[in-house]
């Protein structure tokens, strides 16, 4: 870490806060109070304490935030060259780099992942604009041989005012995954943050500005779910909406996307599995596991939350996997610990009640299993990282997304099993397998139902490579160029001469 996040994460943990955190909604170019002007309590994760407040949009709000977009698309980002797009969206990267320091520090006390991580999202985010600026100019239609009496061509054009519905697991990165593709096709954006993270999605807005994004190409409303997201996604002049959550809500988001003909993309639920065969190099395999379940607390959609192994490895896998979960340090996220905490109550009540469960019905539990404070400081919301080991196909603990640092174990005898067993769910984010025989691998990259298949490396990847899944899991894709197709429309022009 540089000295400046060392010096800004010692004040934010000396303090319990930063200085002159953003607070009010992000319309037209500016900082706006709400006209409801109710407010909220931020909380950091790692203490349990308020670190902020923010105001809560209602629907006159977001009416005009979107009528500011809808504004500025008709208007200053219309009139916006593309290499003028690719520009501004290289200027945030690099801006988002300059503040890497303050970025991260506070994605650290909203969502109480660890500095480390929240590091990550930051520069991958920056990453994330300079790749879509390096595909802002590039945006090119074709032309359609008809013959010598007619020019026929295609045009790109921006699909107009998208919505952004950003999950508490990763606002940084979930935010501009969707805002830079959606604005180097020149579509403006509206974004909701969730209501325990609101702070870098209103950091980053200011920052886009200052990088010289005309006013009101993206705004920030934030706010409850119930009021300002569902303003949000049915109000009329939305065409787009990219949604990350739950597949109860992205259903909902869905149907009232519907009452306005609006196109969506849907990032929801995972329970990916991560297959382990006999031949399999069982070291590399399980430092695999730990990173696949318990990074950012094992609040990944993509998380591989199911460990199938094959038999004859079982004991040993589970054993070497066991000793290494119970060895991981666990604390405040700005001390840079293994694991950093769970994002609210309400979510560390879910995982403890699926645990709790486990423990009811007498299963084994290899490792963790319970509630727990940062040892430094006997506060915050922390759940042990943890094992549960031997679990049958139709257990609801392998059907169901825990979406924590809860991984479940799964017996098989075969390969073949094993593909089987791990298509056994309604979803397809992820899946990984490692195995030294690369035939094997590409069958079961063949065969498996994901939107992603990881061989030897969980999270494979970056981002110039297409994300999504498919069933319950979603449908769409985001990152890479992949990325960029949700936010344009195709024109066809045909000219008789």
């Amino acid at each position: 870490m540089s000295m400046s996040i060392d010096r800004l994460a010692a004040e934010a943990l000396a303090t319990g806060t930063l200085a002159n955190l953003p607070e009010h909604l992000f319309v037209d170019g500016q900082f706006r109070a709400a006209s409801s002007r109710e407010r909220m309590d931020n909380f950091d994760p790692g203490t349990g304490t308020v670190i902020s407040q923010f105001d809560l949009a209602n629907a006159e709000d977001v009416d005009h935030a979107v009528l500011s977009a809808h504004k500025a698309l008709m208007g200053a980002w219309r009139q916006t060259k593309p290499a003028d797009r690719s520009a501004i969206l290289h200027r945030a990267g690099q801006l988002m780099r300059r503040e890497i320091a303050r970025l991260s520090v506070a994605e650290t006390l909203d969502s109480g992942k660890t500095l480390q991580e929240a590091q990550w999202d930051v520069l991958a985010s920056a990453r994330m604009f300079e790749y879509y600026a390096g595909l802002a100019d590039k945006l090119q239609g074709s032309t359609i041989p008809l013959g010598l009496d007619y020019v026929s061509m295609t045009v790109n054009e921006p699909v107009g005012v998208t919505a952004h519905i950003i999950p508490w697991n990763y606002p940084t990165s979930t935010m501009v995954r969707g805002i830079a593709p959606a604005l180097a096709a020149g579509c403006t954006a509206v974004c909701k943050p969730a209501e325990t993270t609101p702070l870098t999605a209103l950091m980053i807005a200011e920052l886009l500005i200052e990088a010289g994004l005309p006013a009101g190409v993206c705004n920030v409303i934030t706010g409850l779910g119930p009021v300002a997201g569902q303003a949000l996604v049915t109000h009329p002049l939305v065409r787009h909406i990219t949604f990350t959550g739950s597949v109860k809500t992205g259903i909902a988001t869905m149907q009232n996307a519907a009452k306005n003909v609006a196109s969506v993309t849907l990032e929801l639920g995972g329970k990916s599995p991560m297959v382990v065969l006999a031949d399999a190099d069982i070291d590399a395999a399980v430092e695999g596991a730990r990173w696949a379940i318990y990074s950012n607390a094992g609040q990944v959609c993509s998380a591989g939350s199911r460990l199938i192994v094959e038999r004859k490895i079982h004991a040993e896998l589970v054993e070497k996997f066991a000793k290494a979960s119970k060895a991981l340090k666990i604390g405040h996220g700005l001390r840079n610990p293994d694991v950093g905490a769970i994002n609210s109550p309400l979510q560390l009540g879910r995982i403890e009640a699926h645990v709790q469960d486990a423990k009811a019905r007498g299963l084994t539990i290899a490792a963790g299993g319970a509630v727990m404070s940062d040892p430094e400081t006997g506060k915050g919301w922390f759940f042990e990282p943890t094992i549960i080991d031997n679990l049958g196909l139709n257990d609801r603990l392998v059907q169901e997304e825990i979406f924590g640092p809860v991984m479940v174990v799964q017996v098989v005898d075969s390969p073949e099993e094993a593909l089987e067993v791990a298509n056994a769910t309604q979803f397809a984010l992820a899946a990984g397998i490692y195995t030294k025989d690369i035939t094997k691998a590409l069958r079961f990259a063949r065969d498996m139902d994901a939107g992603q298949v990881y061989v030897n490396e969980y999270y494979a990847g970056g981002i110039e490579v297409p994300f999504g899944g498919n069933k319950f899991s979603g449908f769409g894709r985001e990152k890479g160029i992949e990325g960029v197709k949700a936010y344009l429309r195709t024109k066809a022009v045909t000219v008789r001469i």
